[in-house]
């Protein structure tokens, strides 16, 4: 009898410690199934064109060659052992308003200026900046490097709500990223006077990557393509190969920052990324109140020895050099606020976030 009532009891316990591991795991999986959801719902169309080489204008992970390696992607972007399959990175993050998305894509290579003279003379630059004996206070001059190894250049797609329905949701403001400079995009009823409008195909917004440097901007039309060979990428659920494409067409998977390039960014200098930058402490506003993070140094650079060297950045490490007294790093850890100043929002423009984003969990 008392091992009968043991037994039972120790069946309920079980039962119950699988009952809640079971919660806990729905519980934390939830927000990152919504933000891929959203991400889902209006990841961009791509127009990506393609230059000399065609090998580094192929949309691909970073560790497309089985590595998490920076520092050997410009000679492994053309070995055909590795597959250029089509990947985004991304992350999402919502107020009670509007969603806020940045896609992030990445190639082996920046080629501008051409393969070999844009690295030589990248290389050149950099010589004679340390011959002259002291870096260039701007920046300037290394950003305007014509090769590097690996590119990550991406976006920020805001969406006006409508309900909880995503169908009903409609893409407002797209901020894109190119060489170090933001271009301010918003739908044509409420375009300000400073930013030009965007398409959007099925509420996807229309980019356009150029070839080399894959600087991006909005899709305008046959003015950018014209006398291009040009891929245009789509979402799909799962990653083509660019070197396999359907006609003129690939389909990209989306892959989350916050279990990819961001946990390599905690590890200090690595073979990921050779530069950090201590960003401190970083408020932001959710609906509960401020939230103050401590990060600390994070990876800010990716690990590049061709060319202009570590050059590229993951989008915590994105700005605006037209812009340099802001704060690095806010266009990604705060976009709604970055966004209300851009365009000039008023009060009912929400900058404070539903949950914490996934960056701000304890390292």
């Amino acid at each position: 009898m008392c091992s009968a009532v043991l037994l039972s009891g120790l069946s309920f316990l079980t039962a119950n410690s699988l009952d809640r591991a079971a919660g806990q795991k729905k519980k934390s999986t939830a927000p990152a199934n919504r933000e891929r959801e959203i991400a889902g719902r209006f990841a961009p169309v791509f127009y990506q064109a393609l230059g000399d080489n065609k090998r580094a204008d192929y949309f691909t992970n970073f560790d497309f060659d089985g590595d998490w390696r920076g520092d050997n992607n410009w000679v492994h972007t053309n070995d055909r052992r590795f597959p250029m399959k089509a990947y985004v990175y991304y992350a999402a993050v919502e107020t009670a308003t509007h969603y806020f998305i940045h896609y992030a894509v990445f190639h082996g290579r920046d080629y501008k200026g051409g393969e070999r003279a844009g690295a030589i003379l990248s290389e050149l630059m950099r010589e004679g900046a340390k011959r002259a004996g002291k870096r260039d206070p701007t920046g300037i001059a290394e950003e305007s490097a014509l090769a590097h190894e690996n590119d990550l250049e991406g976006c920020l797609i805001v969406v006006a709500k409508n309900g909880s329905d995503l169908d009903r949701a409609k893409p407002v403001f797209v901020e894109t990223l190119r060489h170090n400079t933001i271009a301010k995009y918003s739908a044509v009823e409420t375009s300000p006077q400073d930013a030009k409008s965007f398409r959007t195909e099925e509420q996807r917004p229309l980019l356009y990557v150029e070839p080399k440097g894959h600087g991006i901007e909005a899709f305008t039309g046959e003015n950018q393509t014209a006398g291009k060979e040009v891929l245009t990428y789509r979402i799909a659920a799962q990653a083509g190969n660019s070197e396999e494409p359907a006609g003129n067409s690939v389909g990209y998977e989306l892959l989350p920052l916050a279990t990819t390039l961001w946990p390599r960014s905690l590890g200090g200098i690595n073979s990921t990324y050779a530069e950090v930058y201590d960003f401190g402490e970083v408020t932001i506003k959710l609906q509960s109140g401020e939230a103050k993070i401590q990060l600390q140094k994070i990876g800010i650079a990716f690990a590049g020895k061709v060319g202009g060297i570590n050059m590229a950045r993951p989008p915590w490490g994105w700005f605006d050099r037209s812009n340099r007294e802001g704060t690095l790093g806010v266009w990604f850890f705060d976009p709604a606020t970055t966004i209300k100043r851009d365009f000039h929002l008023d009060e009912g423009f929400s900058t404070s976030y539903l949950r914490l984003p996934f960056w701000a969990a304890k390292k």
